[in-house]
């Protein structure tokens, strides 16, 4: 029997926004402990915006985000830092740093004033560049490599920062298929043996259903399905969210919804009468 934990990230009643422009508004969501969230949805309906104000970069207009019972906005950076870790869609990279050290910066929260460097630090960095497959990029400067190696070494900074949470905004930018799927292996496997909780935005839909136990399908600045992706990933919400003719059938390989996009050309064809749905 699965034990259902309490969750510890909740966003309650929140409307956040960007000046006076709202973008997110009266959304509740209570972020399912030790499991991965996946938030979807069609392009600027408010999923970055969301994570953006779940990270404390952006203040609530309204309501408030929850860490433990208490607003992420009346804690410490450094104390929230060591329990909830950020990877924005863009990160903006320091100039001429190496890869080695980028990844260092995760570990800045855990070090004291003095800023020592420990025996723990060295092995969260080595055990994150090993984990993203970028120990061998160590001494090279972060500015020459390609978009995907870059990605693999902003995840590799995020890991390092060893937060009970991560919110992840798009980590599968820059990558190629084979290299998506090996970074949300990645992130399962981080779930799975180290129980962190993990929220990201994803793009491409069925890798969200295949890797996602609990998904969040948002509209215009709210959340229209949540739940299991089976539950989530229906004709009917993928019409509503995406404004996509569609069928949805099951994935042979992971046995989770598979969205199959019909467009002008290529209508979907009608199902036989009686046919079994997934």
């Amino acid at each position: 029997m699965t034990t259902v934990r309490p969750a510890r990230l909740v966003a309650a009643d929140v409307t956040i926004g960007y000046g006076e422009r709202v973008v997110v508004e009266g959304l509740d969501l209570a972020v399912p402990d030790g499991r991965v969230t996946v938030i979807v949805g069609a392009n600027a309906c408010g999923k970055s915006t969301l994570l953006r104000g779940m990270a404390r970069l952006l203040r609530p207009h309204s309501g408030a985000v929850l860490l433990d019972g208490e607003a992420v906005h009346h804690r410490s950076t450094r104390e929230l830092a060591k329990v909830l870790g950020l990877l924005p869609q863009q990160p903006v990279t320091p100039d001429g740093i190496t890869v080695v050290d980028l990844v260092g910066r995760g570990r800045h929260p855990h070090q004291g004033l003095l800023g020592r460097w420990t025996s723990d630090d060295e092995r969260a960095v080595t055990e994150a560049l090993v984990a993203t497959g970028t120990l061998d990029l160590a001494d090279r400067p972060v500015d020459e490599l390609s978009g995907g190696q870059r990605q693999r070494v902003w995840v590799a900074m995020a890991l390092a920062q060893e937060t009970d949470v991560l919110l992840l905004d798009e980590p599968t930018t820059y990558l190629d298929l084979a290299h998506q799927v090996d970074m949300l292996d990645l992130l399962t496997d981080l779930n799975r043996s180290r129980g962190t909780t993990i929220v990201m935005v994803l793009h491409e839909l069925n890798l969200a259903a295949r890797y996602a136990d609990h998904l969040v399908a948002m509209k215009a600045g709210r959340v229209v399905a949540e739940g299991a992706p089976r539950d989530v990933v229906t004709e009917e919400v993928v019409r509503d969210v995406f404004g996509l003719t569609n069928r949805v059938v099951t994935d042979p390989v992971s046995l989770t919804p598979l969205v199959l996009p019909a467009g002008r050309h290529h209508p979907p064809v009608p199902e036989p009468e009686g046919a079994l749905r997934p």
